[in-house]
């Protein structure tokens, strides 16, 4: 029984990919337009939303949005939330309705037709090269100044260790979010790793709770606040993380 359930797991999965394929071979043209400039970056968020809910209901995923604070109009924020599966870039989209920018690893330019996609509209970042990150700032700054939010996933990849409950975070984040004085955002994904772990053969369809926590002000901070706004932020997500 468990090799079959582990078999049909297997295929389930698959059909994730195909359905990550599907949209962007339908939008392919208008994908190609829309990020062929940044004035279409919106258009281009507006067909990522869409792309992303039709990945999560196709997988009978259920996203649930609990909000402690609400988005201002016109107004920047730096995105962060913890990084458990494939499907947080997903729940992320699904989450928030204003167009953002991920910074994000560059080994997802590898996955076939999304990772074009993603090369020519997302930052960046090789971790094991400094100027990378040198680069990958000055693109945020730019994005910023556009009025974009930026998201951060602040570990930096997924944790090795399944059992990791919140690894440690990086100060990309924090840093930018103090050189721009925007309010950090955390989103805190309960479910993802159980739902859709990076394990192959695991995983299950069901609700996907994210909660929206107060949001974190840096303004009349300077870096020197760097290292003590981002424990504060990781504290945040531990004790959320704990009490569910």
């Amino acid at each position: 029984m468990h090799i079959l359930r582990s078999f049909l797991v297997v295929l389930w999965r698959i059909w994730f990919y195909i359905l990550m394929a599907i949209p962007i071979i339908v939008f392919f043209p208008f994908l190609l337009l829309f990020t062929s400039q940044t004035k279409f970056y919106p258009q281009f968020f507006m067909i990522a939303r869409w792309w992303a809910l039709f990945i999560l209901y196709g997988m009978g995923f259920f996203p649930k949005i609990e909000r402690e604070q609400k988005f201002v109009k016109g107004k920047s924020y730096m995105l962060v939330a913890n990084h458990t599966s494939m499907t947080d870039i997903m729940l992320m989209l699904a989450a928030v309705k204003r167009p953002f920018v991920f910074v994000g690893k560059k080994e997802l330019v590898k996955i076939p037709l999304f990772g074009y996609f993603y090369k020519r509209t997302c930052i960046l970042v090789d971790r094991g090269n400094q100027r990378s990150r040198k680069e990958v700032f000055d693109s945020a700054q730019r994005r910023l100044n556009n009025g974009t939010s930026i998201c951060i996933f602040p570990e930096g990849g997924v944790p090795g260790d399944t059992s990791v409950l919140l690894d440690s975070f990086k100060d990309g984040a924090f840093r930018l979010a103090i050189a721009h004085q925007i309010p950090i955002v955390p989103l805190v994904f309960h479910d993802n790793k159980k739902r859709f772990p990076y394990i192959f053969t695991k995983g299950s369809p069901g609700r996907m709770r994210v909660k929206i926590k107060k949001f974190i002000p840096t303004e009349g901070l300077g870096q020197e606040n760097k290292k003590e706004v981002r424990e504060k932020t990781r504290e945040v997500f531990l004790q959320e993380l704990k009490a569910h």
